[in-house]
């Protein structure tokens, strides 16, 4: 988990979108035994994504290969209770089996207050201060599930608008070979990455700005992914969308009614499809 700083990257410098780019620390000082073994697992189920059978086979979680390993432990840390919510999350209809088992491999309650942290694998939105929440699991595995549906994994360069708490930013990180999260608030920016920090992700970097802007940077992306609805999607995320990338956002297309957009962007132009109702704090613009 990198951030980089503006006006740095690959677009801004001219070099290829293979360009290196610092690694997260290996190692941190003070990391606790049993914070080194989930940070191993989540990296195991990131190098699933890479190879067959892995995150992106077609076989199916709960029928195949796809689910975590045999749950263990107990209480929050059990992934016996992540299954029990993702198996939720299947009869409510997600079928994508790589988006099934990143949902069954990331802690949710790691994200959330510890007076809350009984509530994670409710399917609600949770406060997460400054007035923004973290999203319902049903709606993060939608729009993930929207993002990967019928494409090769993991996915190439994909940018998030509206870090958080940094959940969403953990899924994706294990589906992408590469995620940029911009957050406009200084808090929740530095929240999500003491969230974070013990996960050690390489290919995860967290930016402070102003996500209506986009990230010009890390440009083109293969994926865009908001967390905030305004009332019209900003240029610049069509404009740094790659010709067959996906922008999955909220978007407040009449007062007071907000529905899900999935954009596709081909050589000929975008495709908008208008999906479901929803409901997502207001997109505002600014760094604060």
């Amino acid at each position: 988990m990198n951030r980089p700083k503006p006006g740095s990257g690959p677009a801004a410098a001219g070099a290829p979108a293979t360009a290196h780019r610092p690694a997260f620390p290996a190692q941190i000082p003070g990391l606790k035994p049993q914070l080194a073994t989930r940070s191993a697992a989540v990296a195991q189920a990131a190098q699933a994504a890479k190879s067959p059978g892995g995150l992106g086979s077609s076989a199916k979680p709960g029928r195949g290969a796809a689910t975590a390993p045999a749950p263990r432990g107990s209480g929050l840390d059990s992934e016996a209770v992540r299954l029990a919510l993702v198996r939720r999350l299947v009869a409510q209809g997600l079928k994508h089996p790589a988006v099934e088992r990143v949902m069954a491999t990331v802690e949710r309650h790691r994200f959330v207050d510890t007076a809350l942290a009984s509530q994670a694998y409710e399917d609600i939105s949770l406060p997460i201060g400054l007035g923004q929440t973290i999203s319902q699991p049903t709606m993060v595995a939608r729009m993930l599930e929207l993002l990967c549906a019928g494409r090769p994994l993991p996915l190439g360069r994909v940018l998030e608008v509206g870090t958080g708490c940094g959940y969403q930013a953990a899924l994706l990180s294990l589906l992408c070979r590469e995620v940029y999260s911009i957050e406009r608030l200084r808090g929740l920016h530095e929240r999500a990455r003491e969230n974070l920090r013990e996960l050690r992700l390489p290919n995860l970097h967290l930016i402070l700005g102003d996500g209506m802007l986009g990230y010009p940077a890390g440009a083109p992306y293969a994926g865009i992914v908001a967390a905030a609805a305004g009332p019209e999607l900003p240029s610049a995320w069509l404009e740094q969308l790659e010709i067959g990338g996906r922008l999955v956002a909220p978007t407040e297309l009449s007062p007071g009614q907000q529905h899900l957009v999935l954009i596709e962007r081909t050589a000929q132009g975008w495709k908008r499809q208008v999906l479901d109702a929803v409901r997502f704090v207001p997109l505002k613009s600014g760094v604060g």
